[in-house]
């Protein structure tokens, strides 16, 4: 029985990997929320990192750039902010009042990936 109150849901998968040596990876892989509500994803990493990357990618379609962390306070977009601990090696992204738009791939990354090579972006899951 179909509920027309019911939120649509989302799907959301975080995948990282490894590249020059440096792992990353998703604090918590795949998450499913409703629209309006709000989700913090995150990864944590080994080895030095300059500048962090957020990317997402939807279903038959190449991985495009979302975000990039430069300094450790919280830089945001629209509905997304993103932040970093480099003491602690960690990054989140906020994205708050979800829509099902959202559902995708989410990426972190180390350094910038050439979103048109896609072989840079090993998945682990």
């Amino acid at each position: 029985v179909f509920n027309s109150k019911c939120n649509p849901l989302l799907y959301i998968n975080v995948f990282a990997g490894k590249v020059n040596g440096n792992v990353i990876r998703p604090n918590q892989p795949s998450v499913v929320l409703t629209e309006g509500s709000s989700t913090t994803l995150s990864c944590t990493y080994d080895g030095s990192a300059y500048s962090l990357h957020w990317y997402w990618q939807k279903p038959g379609s190449k991985p495009e750039f979302l975000l990039l962390i430069v300094n450790p306070k919280p830089e945001s977009a629209l509905r997304l902010t993103a932040a970093a601990d480099k003491e602690a090696k960690s990054m989140n992204l906020t994205i708050s009042s979800t829509e099902v738009k959202d559902s995708a791939l989410y990426y972190c990354a180390l350094e910038p990936t050439v979103t048109g090579n896609t072989t840079r972006l090993l998945s682990i899951n």
